[in-house]
């Protein structure tokens, strides 16, 4: 099994990337026998949906795919933005169909109510594409996860949860493995 921690933001100071980090690490400390990577959205650079994109564009798009194609699962890592998922996740989520069919998702999310709404937002998405969305997420709040509202510092009793979460989606993602 392979599952991946997909950030959200591509901007300067984001903290999507260091929220992943310390998914990857609980995970890792399982021992389940998943394997668990980050996949940085910023690392694609991918164009606008429904541009002409550029022979280097071309070829991002065609490697994302790939590493999409490869996933059992995903941690979705998501900022809310205006009440909504980033406009990077929704660009990148909108150039995959069928990579991302017939397997399971969870999500992280973080923003002054916990990313609760970009959440909602992205299970409709998903749903979409063919994903099984699980039924535990975890929200991290700015006021409380985060010191001054800008540098990630987790509480402990996100933990509890987060495993919950990991499991939930583990047992999704072997489940529709056998769809694939």
């Amino acid at each position: 099994m392979k599952i991946g921690i997909i950030t959200s933001t591509v901007r300067e100071g984001r903290q999507g990337l260091n929220v992943a980090k310390w998914v990857k690490d609980l995970a890792d400390k399982r021992n389940d026998g998943t394997s668990y990577e980050i996949v940085d959205l910023k690392t694609y650079n991918l164009p606008i949906f429904g541009t002409n994109p550029t022979e280097e564009q071309g070829k991002a798009i065609k490697d994302f795919s790939a590493k999409i194609n490869e996933l059992d699962g995903f941690v979705f890592v998501t900022a809310e933005y205006n009440h909504a998922p980033t406009g990077v996740l929704k660009n990148a989520l909108d150039y995959l169909k069928p990579e991302f069919n017939n397997k399971a998702a969870s999500f992280i999310g973080y923003g002054g109510v916990g990313g609760a709404r970009a959440i909602e937002q992205l299970r409709l998405v998903l749903a979409e594409l063919g994903v099984a969305t699980t039924q535990r997420n975890v929200n991290l709040l700015l006021a409380v996860d985060f010191v001054n509202f800008s540098e990630f510092a987790p509480k402990d009793h996100q933990l509890p949860m987060v495993e919950e979460l990991l499991t939930q989606l583990n047992n999704w993602s072997k489940a529709l493995k056998t769809l694939r």
